[in-house]
């Protein structure tokens, strides 16, 4: 690769812009443009097909209008990001719910007019194709009906193929579009011609199956099928391919609406709710029970317990008092909150977890797909085959027709019929099938990347761990019976609104009825107490025994001195914490009676899964926000390694962790279903999403699995490798059929009938090798 040593570096010196780019059709255009940007001085530029951006650095030298300009000579249309529109009181809450972003609408509309030209194409196409393979259907002057019928088709439903051959033609290049324009034009045209000029137009004219080979000059034959057909077929595969690539800015959406939409603001003395869009530093704010924290802040009154997992996966709420800091969008789950903000707009954490997110699908490498890879030298050598079968036939005395006839034959040979079908049938099969089995893939490209991984990322909380606080153990001292111990704590825990207390709560109410419960008291940061069916009763920390050991309680009730120590339930206690679990201690009268113990539980069909990702080859790492004593307990219940934990990370760290696996050279696949994994599911070779997590991670990753059951990752990839090599079966096939057949249409040898046979045979034998996914098995028993 060849260097330029005056060129600016644009990491110290540059300033970045993403543009939005129009007018690309395949991967081979995102090429293109980005050979063109970074041609200029002092310019680094990486152009993503599926979002339609690029994301360009440039120095002094270079100004965003040279960049623009730049697209625009290459034949493509480029538009800075507009800036954002400051909003007022009156509009902002409107504008937060409803506004339209115009790249979404622009993306709509495409996907809209692509959707309608391939419904209104396969209508017409349909009896095209029947009357031209079934000779029954051949009345008196057929072919005139299908001129009228195919017409529209090839003309109006073929237009954007057109377009963009016509596009790529005057910058001197060539796609699949180019082959595909020029082939069933070419059909078309010869077709138009041997009507009106030729003797196909005569009435009863017929179309019989004659598999043989001969000479002939081709005026008596139409090719009408087949310039309709392949049109429809291939605007299947671009439907399909934009519905994929209209998500692709999806996560980037739902992240930026986790916020809250307006806030309880302190001025003048005052309360006063207003957007959040207004929210200034040194703001003083209200966040009450239930409510979505507004923006990055410390607490000046007020304790709760704040459930932040979107950001650290940790399942167990954090205790804040005055003084501690907050995150915008985390939610406040009990106490009353008075935050001063110090971060608002784009310098919050959750703009910044947008910016990774965006920052990571921009940054990763477009998938060429197989195809648009191979048509790259196919194309030019079909145009160049057929030119050269032209003159070479008229050098030789065949005359204009029989030379026009052969060249004729050479581009509707080549046409792509079975290529149309290779990707889009085997991947609706595959697709179909894996939705059945609760695995989304969302596109050919993602299949291409899962052929290489050889190493799988685990978030653990919801993905490995069911995400979910539940009790775990109860241990009870000496005589005490665990029920009574469970059905005391829950009774007092059921006044709570705390994820833990609920938790107690939760499992009491399922073991049998609730005791009543009276003057309940929260003691903040130590536990709960309150008198149940007429006993004293505490849960909470040990120091919260201790507390009334000491000092009693200026309460109603009975002032019952504790021990200052849990006895033999210590044991149990230290157990618990020294596991990364939560335990609580519970006592009545005066007696610690029992610790209960609550965790995020591993699923039970977590260490056969990971089982089954090592028989296909793949490293598990576990990677996870929460504590390390908490990762390694859940490592060594599912059999991963200690040396492959990476606990305590922040989102920034998590993808962090996974460009250090991929700078070691290991392919990398992240599975995960929070907020905080988004980034790094974006970040990663090939994301999987849990689908019982949130749309932020989905939207992020590549494949989603409906189902919370870690074992379809293992399907997924099965079922991925599988539908690759189906859609490379069927390219090898489709191109060597057309290997075959060239040589055949070169020597003027190619009867018409003979090479609709040949197109539909192809065509039937794509179809029915991707009919064989639908017999994918699932590992999971039905």
């Amino acid at each position: 690769m060849s260097t330029t040593t005056d060129r600016t570096d644009p990491a110290t010196s540059g300033t970045d812009v993403e543009l939005l780019l129009t007018g690309m059709t395949c991967a081979s255009c995102a090429n293109r443009i980005e050979r063109k940007l970074n041609k200029l001085d002092g310019v680094t530029a990486t152009v993503n097909y599926a979002t339609e951006k690029a994301k360009v650095t440039y120095a002094d030298t270079v100004t965003p209008e040279d960049l623009v300009s730049t697209v625009e000579a290459a034949g493509y249309g480029a538009n800075l990001p507009e800036p954002p529109k400051p909003e007022t009181a009156s509009n902002s809450s409107d504008n937060n719910a409803d506004s339209v972003d115009p790249a979404a609408a622009n993306a709509d509309s495409a996907l809209q007019d692509l959707r309608t030209r391939l419904i209104v194409s396969a209508i017409l196409s349909i009896p095209v194709i029947a009357m031209a393979m079934i000779p029954a259907l051949q009345f008196d002057n057929w072919q005139w009906l299908s001129l009228t019928l195919a017409a529209p088709v090839v003309v109006w439903g073929g237009l954007p193929f057109h377009k963009a051959t016509w596009t790529n033609l005057k910058h001197g290049a060539a796609t699949m579009d180019t082959l595909v324009s020029l082939g069933t034009g070419a059909a078309f045209a010869w077709s138009v011609y041997a009507l009106f000029w030729g003797d196909a137009g005569m009435p009863g004219m017929r179309h019989p199956f004659e598999l043989t080979i001969e000479r002939t000059d081709g005026t008596s034959n139409i090719y009408l099928e087949a310039a309709a057909g392949v049109i429809t077929f291939i605007l299947l595969g671009r439907y399909l391919e934009h519905r994929s690539k209209r998500n692709a800015g999806a996560a980037l959406r739902a992240l930026l609406n986790l916020g809250a939409r307006d806030v309880a603001v302190i001025r003048d003395g005052a309360e006063q709710r207003i957007p959040v869009s207004q929210l200034a530093t040194d703001d003083l704010f209200v966040v009450r029970p239930g409510e979505k924290i507004a923006t990055d802040g410390a607490v000046e009154e007020g304790r709760s317990a704040v459930d932040a997992s979107m950001l650290t996966g940790e399942s167990v709420p954090v205790d804040v008092s005055p003084g501690d800091g907050v995150v915008g969008a985390t939610v406040n789950t009990s106490g009353r909150l008075l935050v001063r903000a110090t971060r608002v707009g784009s310098d919050t954490q959750l703009a910044q977890m947008a910016k990774l997110v965006e920052d990571a699908q921009t940054g990763k490498a477009a998938v060429q797909r197989l195809a648009d890879r191979i048509s790259g030298i196919f194309v030019p050598a079909v145009i160049a085959i057929a030119i050269g079968v032209f003159v070479f036939w008229l050098a030789t005395g065949a005359g204009a027709a029989g030379a026009l006839t052969a060249t004729v034959a050479v581009l509707i040979i080549a046409c792509p019929c079975a290529l149309g079908l290779a990707t889009p049938t085997a991947l609706m099969v595959g697709t179909g099938r894996g939705a059945q089995l609760g695995i989304l893939i969302k596109g050919p490209e993602v299949l291409e990347q899962t052929r290489t991984i050889d190493t799988i990322v685990l978030d653990k909380t919801g993905t490995v761990t069911t995400g979910e606080m539940t009790l775990a153990a109860t241990h009870v001292a000496d005589g005490e019976d665990a029920a009574q111990v469970l059905r005391m704590a829950g009774a007092l825990e059921d006044a709570s609104e705390h994820p833990i207390a609920r938790a107690i709560a939760d499992a009491a109410r399922e073991a049998g009825s609730l005791g009543s419960t009276e003057d309940f008291a929260s003691i903040e940061g130590l536990g709960v107490q309150g008198i149940v069916d007429g006993h004293t009763v505490l849960v909470g920390r040990p120091q919260l025994f201790a507390q009334w050991s000491e000092e009693g309680l200026d309460t109603r009730l009975v002032p019952h001195r504790y021990s200052t120590s849990l006895g033999e339930l210590q044991a149990a206690f230290d157990e618990a914490q020294d596991q990364g679990r939560t335990a609580v201690a519970v006592g009545w009268d005066g007696k610690a009676r029992g610790v209960l113990v609550v965790a995020d539980q591993v699923k039970a069909t977590s260490a056969e899964a990971i089982t089954q990702l090592r028989d296909l080859g793949l490293r598990p790492i576990l990677l996870t926000g929460d504590n390390s004593r908490v990762a390694h307990t859940v490592a060594g219940q599912v059999g991963i390694a200690a040396d492959d934990v990476f606990a305590e990370v922040l989102p920034a760290d998590k993808v962090a962790v996974i460009e250090k696996l991929q700078s070691e050279g290991r392919v990398v696949a992240m599975v995960g279903d929070g907020i905080n994994d988004a980034a790094a599911l974006a970040r990663a070779d090939l994301g999987l999403a849990m689908g019982t997590g949130t749309d932020v991670a989905i939207e992020a990753s590549d494949i989603t699995l409906v189902r919370g059951d870690l074992r379809v990752a293992a399907d997924a990839i099965r079922l991925s490798h599988r539908t690759l090599g189906v859609i490379k079966s069927n390219l090898a096939w489709a191109f060597g059929y057309n290997v075959i057949a060239i040589p055949i249409a070169a020597a003027g040898l190619l009867n018409p009938m003979l090479a609709g046979a040949a197109m539909a045979f192809s065509s039937v034998s794509v179809v029915t090798n991707s009919l064989r996914l639908k017999g994918f098995r699932s590992s999971l028993p039905r």
